[in-house]
């Protein structure tokens, strides 16, 4: 069976459990004796080894298998979760991205066997185990009894297949614990797994399977599974009737006399079979559906395979899918009602009843658009949380303890949004754990508690997503900074003199500029500020800074909600036609020429107490000047910020719903145009980046 089809789902699939277990394990490390993240770390990790096998992927199974055998020890209680046991859990989730990474690039996990690693997981089992671990050997019959014995004890009932089991057992009737071992050349797992049941179902009824009918009909199982029958038929029938199918290793039935009832946390609970029997055989005869298919299950995916194409799904609520469907169908009845009126004779009220349909056509296309954009809209929790681990990490590293707080988590933004703000936030997160954050000797000095606080908050704000990155450090060094400028020739000291703060600050967004004292795999390089600045800007966002000495910094991250569809005001230069995004728009003013002054040689006007520079759009943008000045200009004040700047236009159109059009690579600009778009008219009008301008 070619599984390269599966490989979209697997890589998303396999991103969301090492998520759960990235999570869970931190939880864990702070709440040693918490079941249920035991429990939920357990059954992400024994889906991860499911999903690795049966694509092939052997060296991830093999280390999610040694995995899962250290967190079946701990949910046991055979072993105690300690610090170092956590570490090397964590290098083992790194190990894990390692190879989804190579998944990702080239459908093909690599050749790292990782085997420092699993190394260091047998020696924990070896060492904190409770129970000494037995060697087993395909020779030493008595020694393997004893582990299928083991094996096949651990199947425990829910309360309600419990009673099921009693009420068996007082009928008369005998209860069969069977559990089976296949033989490790065994191609076809699941068919051999049906042919078993379907021997022994002559007779009587199963009424347990372990690992679960579904799991075994996937072959999510390793070489052996488990069953409970009910037969009124000896021991040894039952036995004989299963060493007759082919491809069986060995087995171990014994008649059960005590029923376990398992806690209700335990995740392995299965469903009871349907006391109809035929039930019992629907569920295995399913198992057979598709295993001719699956022979070349376990076969690794070929080199040759496409490059899975990555970021192109997006879950969504059913109800936002029933939304957008029941526009659709609007849709089609505008469409017939329009068709019907162009077929009919011209009339006055066939006239009325066209521009009747145009607005009601123009209200669906409106509501279309909105619920596109919430299937498009996907919750910031998917970027932040990978983020508390990383904190963690650092925090060892350069030995600060400090804490991430987090809200805001299910705030929207634009998947287009979402796949690239990630960088941007794991540089600001480190900057803060790095730069912001003092040792733990320094801060006890100030009177600040040892543990360092790092803030990420994300809410909505108008059209606009804010998400702020502060942390209670120790600020920013305004003259630090400046010292730095006037060494590296970025400024003069004169210019220095004459700078304000926030501009100051703003040399910290420069490319190489840094202000760590030596280079660490933290920082030091001077890529991080610069990479942020340039990501937000790219995104149609932008960043200010606020700090205070001794106090801490926040970083404060404004991005629009989408990148595709946008309210635009457009406006007229000369001749040609822009867009302006409605969302950067504070006011419009007609101002007199003569109110115009100059600061520092710029041209700025002075509205309600505020000096705004002007920036007249025709010199940025290379038209020719006009033959005669007016006397008044019309000016649209646009904010970026607490910054203003007052745009410079000859006609206001009016306000519009624009679709953004890319550019594309071919067409070098300045940045001062953004993308363009194309009129009800066919004209092409070029939206301005007004984040550039200011």
């Amino acid at each position: 069976m070619d599984v390269s089809q599966y490989l979209e789902i697997f890589l998303d699939e396999t991103k969301e459990h090492l998520q759960t277990l990235n999570e869970s394990l931190l939880i864990l490390e702070k709440e040693p004796e918490n079941k249920d993240t035991i429990n939920e770390i357990f059954r992400a990790a024994h889906s991860l080894k499911g999903m690795a096998g049966t694509m092939g992927y052997k060296r991830m199974q093999k280390l999610t298998h040694d995995m899962e055998n250290v967190f079946q020890g701990i949910r046991n209680d055979k072993m105690k979760v300690s610090a170092k046991l956590v570490d090397v859990l964590f290098q083992c989730l790194d190990a894990l991205e390692e190879y989804l990474e190579m998944i990702q690039n080239t459908a093909d996990e690599g050749t790292n066997e990782n085997e420092a690693i699993i190394k260091q997981l047998t020696e924990i089992l070896n060492e904190e185990s409770d129970t000494e671990k037995t060697k087993t050997s395909v020779d030493n019959k008595e020694e393997t009894s004893n582990e299928n014995e083991k094996k096949f004890l651990d199947i425990v009932f829910t309360e309600k297949e419990k009673k099921r089991a009693q009420d068996i057992m007082a009928s008369g009737q005998k209860l069969y614990g069977v559990t089976v071992f296949i033989q490790d050349t065994c191609l076809l797992k699941a068919a051999r797994a049906f042919i078993v049941f379907k021997a022994v179902e002559e007779y009587g009824s199963i009424i347990k399977f372990e690992p679960g009918a579904q799991e075994i009909e996937d072959e999510n199982f390793d070489l052996d599974f488990s069953f409970v029958l009910v037969s009124e038929e000896p021991l040894e029938k039952i036995k004989a009737t299963i060493n007759d199918v082919s491809e069986i290793d060995k087995i171990f039935c014994e008649e059960m006399t005590e029923i376990k009832e398992e806690a209700e946390d335990v995740i392995l609970a299965q469903e009871i079979v349907e006391e109809n029997n035929n039930s019992v055989s629907n569920n295995t005869n399913n198992v057979i559906k598709g295993t001719n298919e699956k022979s070349n299950v376990n076969q690794p995916v070929k080199q040759n395979v496409n490059k899975p194409v990555v970021n192109r799904t997006v879950r969504v609520d059913i109800e936002k899918l029933d939304a957008l469907m029941n526009q659709v169908s609007e849709l089609i009845i505008a469409k017939n009602s329009l068709v019907s009126i162009s077929s009919a004779e011209s009339t006055g009220l066939q006239e009325q009843g066209f521009h009747e349909q145009i607005e009601y056509l123009e209200r669906i296309t409106t509501n279309l658009h909105e619920s596109v954009m919430k299937v498009r809209m996907v919750p910031i929790e998917s970027v932040v949380n990978r983020f508390p681990r990383m904190i963690r990490d650092l925090s060892k590293k350069l030995d600060k303890k400090m804490e991430l707080y987090m809200t805001g988590e299910d705030t929207e933004l634009d998947r287009t949004v979402i796949d690239e703000i990630g960088d941007p936030l794991q540089h600001l997160l480190r900057n803060s754990a790095d730069h912001g954050l003092e040792s733990k000797a320094i801060r006890k000095e100030r009177g600040k508690p040892e543990q360092g606080s790092i803030f990420l908050d994300a809410y909505q704000e108008g059209n606009n997503v804010i998400i702020e990155v502060s942390d209670d450090g120790n600020g920013i060094d305004v003259e630090s900074i400046k010292k730095k400028g006037i060494d590296r020739g970025i400024i003069t000291p004169e210019q220095a003199e004459t700078m304000e703060n926030r501009e100051i600050i703003d040399l910290l967004f420069l490319p190489s500029f840094s202000m760590a004292q030596k280079i660490t795999d933290v920082s030091g390089r001077g890529v991080g500020l610069d990479v942020v600045k340039s990501k937000i800007a790219a995104l149609g966002g932008d960043v200010e800074v606020k700090s205070k000495l001794g106090e801490g910094s926040k970083f404060t991250i404004r991005l629009p909600l989408t990148l595709a569809i946008i309210q635009a005001l457009m406006v007229e230069v000369r001749e040609e036609k822009y867009a302006i995004a409605l969302g950067s728009i504070q006011t419009i003013e007609d101002i007199l020429v003569q109110d115009i002054k100059y600061v520092q040689a710029k041209e700025v006007i002075h509205i309600r107490g505020t000096v705004i520079p002007v920036i007249r759009l025709d010199k940025i943008l290379d038209i020719e000047p006009r033959e005669q000045e007016p006397e008044s200009l019309t000016v649209v004040i646009v904010q970026k910020g607490d910054k203003q700047a007052g745009l410079v236009v000859d006609n206001l159109i009016g306000q519009q719903e624009i679709v953004i059009k890319s550019l594309g690579k071919y067409i070098e600009n300045n940045r001062i145009i953004s993308g363009a778009t194309i009129l009800g008219d066919g004209e092409v009008a070029l939206i301005v980046d007004v984040n550039s301008l200011i």
